[in-house]
């Protein structure tokens, strides 16, 4: 100990200090004075060191290199509608606490003359992932329920597949997809048209990945933990947002209910593309079953006002909304989403609702994309240490624009124009998804001389599957055919003859991707014994046993 009481540290506590990063060490007041004496510089006539390693990157933006990038907007859109004949969108954008760019483009609906507005409701798909996170930071700085806290605790019919991790999941495990539920978990019993109660009452049966350790985009698991908080507070998830988040924020046209979506007068129909830059409004998508995860509408001027709670860490109008505290805890990484390729490569990391990553100037980066192959598009971006955000909604499927309008904005944002054709790379990313997609058997093309299938009678009868409920193979007409789905509203799949005891039918809803194949398994001469449908197979419960 010297005159000033400082206890100089032994080697051990310096070795242990070196061995937390140099970036932690730099915070350290210790190895300012380690040896007890004032630090010194090498000599005079060395040039003079640079202050350690900021704790984050100051601002490099300003208003006139925002508002040179806001000029840039309008031709963005324009250039990305007329390459693809996208029916409409909306942007908007905020910087420091201002809503800087709020327009709309195009039509609402092909074919009618209702021009999209800032006011115009969109389904904005995943993009409620976001939302439903900062719902649920609002009940955690309430203290009604803790990040940390097993969704068991509030949801007792709560089960996965795993006893472990039934008892230990938390809301942060769910809302960062590292439960181990796989990726579609739920999704296609969603589209056969089960409800919430029924998906989140059969995930138990979903095979795991590893729990905390592995990432798998759930919906269901994410919607898992949107309807743990509502059940702390004894009420709906629906009731939950309105109340914690958007009549707080004057969000008069955002819901988790899809009625609210059909009531509104100013809507955007979803779109699909047939070629040609044609564009058809030939679905509607109603997600209330998974509405945490999928399920929000809403408008640019909405979301907006979102976006400034979000960059106002938790402050909206002067008045505090969210506990700053819980909010950043859904903005910092909580799983690796996409580790790095090579040595040098960037790791990409979700948060909770967010993903997060770190730009070519070491600024964290917030976003989140929301997709319906039903015909919704919709993405949000932030740099908070710029207090700079944007969204962009659109009524078309799935082909990257929402994400190169933001990508464009913020590139011009900091080099004054885009320096890279964003939408074509975005449309390249997209187009490899649904190219990863296809059906692994093509089954328009059936063989050149097909074995034929044994009478009708071998195979119609009715099926049981503790996932699916039951599977009734009949005749129609001479023909067979199957149906599945909820008892009170099941869907009637037409079978066609593909090769000796294999069907292919054509697969439904937001998953489906074409024909998929029905497999009777052989009994000699007798009835089949069971079926496999290879497209409800995905995590090895697509198989169907003849009830007895």
């Amino acid at each position: 100990m010297d005159s000033t009481g400082f206890v100089s540290p032994d080697r051990r506590s310096l070795l242990k200090a070196a061995g937390i990063g140099a970036a932690s060490i730099a915070a350290l007041p210790l190895l300012s004075s380690c040896t007890g004496e004032p630090a010194r510089l090498a000599s005079s006539a060395s040039p003079p060191l640079l202050p350690a390693p900021p704790g984050q990157v100051g601002p490099l933006l300003d208003r006139a290199k925002v508002t040179n990038a806001l000029t840039v907007l309008d031709g963005l859109v324009a250039e990305a509608m007329d390459s693809t004949g996208l029916p409409g969108m909306a942007v908007a954008v905020v910087y420091q606490d201002e809503v800087v760019y709020s327009k709309g483009f195009g039509v609402r609906e092909v074919g009618k003359p209702e021009e999209i507005g800032p006011d115009t409701v969109f389904q904005v798909a995943s993009v409620s992932k976001p939302l439903a996170s900062t719902v649920v930071a609002g009940l955690v700085g309430q203290q009604v329920v803790n990040w940390t806290d097993a969704v068991i605790e509030h949801n007792k019919n709560f089960a996965l597949k795993d006893d472990y991790v039934t008892r230990n999941a938390s809301f942060a495990d769910l809302l960062s997809h590292r439960s181990g539920l796989k990726t579609s978990s739920g999704d296609l019993l969603e589209d056969l048209g089960f409800d919430r109660a029924y998906i989140l009452g059969h995930l138990h049966q979903e095979p795991l990945d590893t729990f905390r350790s592995s990432y798998n985009y759930s919906n269901f698991g994410y919607t898992e933990a949107g309807q743990a908080a509502a059940d702390a507070m004894k009420t709906t998830w629906e009731d939950l947002a309105d109340g914690v988040l958007f009549r707080k924020l004057g969000m008069t046209a955002s819901s988790y209910r899809h009625s609210d979506y059909e009531k509104a007068t100013n809507k955007a129909i979803l779109h699909v593309p047939f070629g040609n830059k044609e564009w058809a409004a030939k679905y509607r998508r109603n997600a209330d079953p998974q509405a945490p995860a999928g399920g929000a509408s809403s408008s640019v001027r909405d979301l907006a006002q979102w976006l400034r709670l979000q960059l106002g860490n938790g402050s909206y109008e002067g008045k505090p909304v969210i506990d700053p505290a819980a909010l950043q805890t859904t903005h910092v990484p909580h799983i690796v989403s996409g580790p790095a390729s090579a040595p040098a490569a960037r790791s990409r990391f979700y948060g909770l609702g967010w993903n997060v990553s770190y730009d070519d100037q070491a600024r964290v980066q917030l976003g989140h994309s929301g997709a319906f192959n039903f015909g919704a598009a919709t993405a949000v971006s932030m740099l908070p240490g710029e207090q700079l955000a944007i969204v962009a909604l659109t009524n078309g499927r799935p082909q990257g624009i929402p994400e190169a309008i933001n990508a464009g904005f913020l590139d011009a944002a900091q080099h004054g124009s885009p320096t890279v054709d964003w939408l074509a790379f975005t449309a390249g990313v997209f187009k490899q998804i649904d190219e990863s997609e296809k059906p692994e058997v093509d089954y328009t093309k059936t063989p050149a001389t097909p074995t034929p299938p044994r009478t009708n009678t071998a195979y119609t009868g009715t099926y049981d599957n503790t996932y699916y409920g039951q599977l009734v193979v009949l005749e129609d007409g001479g023909k067979l055919a199957m149906r599945l789905g909820p008892s009170g509203s099941p869907t009637t799949f037409p079978l066609t003859h593909f090769d000796g005891d294999t069907f292919s039918f054509e697969s439904i809803g937001e998953n489906a991707n074409g024909l998929a194949g029905a497999l009777f398994a052989g009994a000699g001469g007798g009835s089949s014994p069971s079926v496999t449908l290879d497209f409800y197979d995905r995590t090895g419960l697509g198989t169907f046993t003849r009830a007895s």
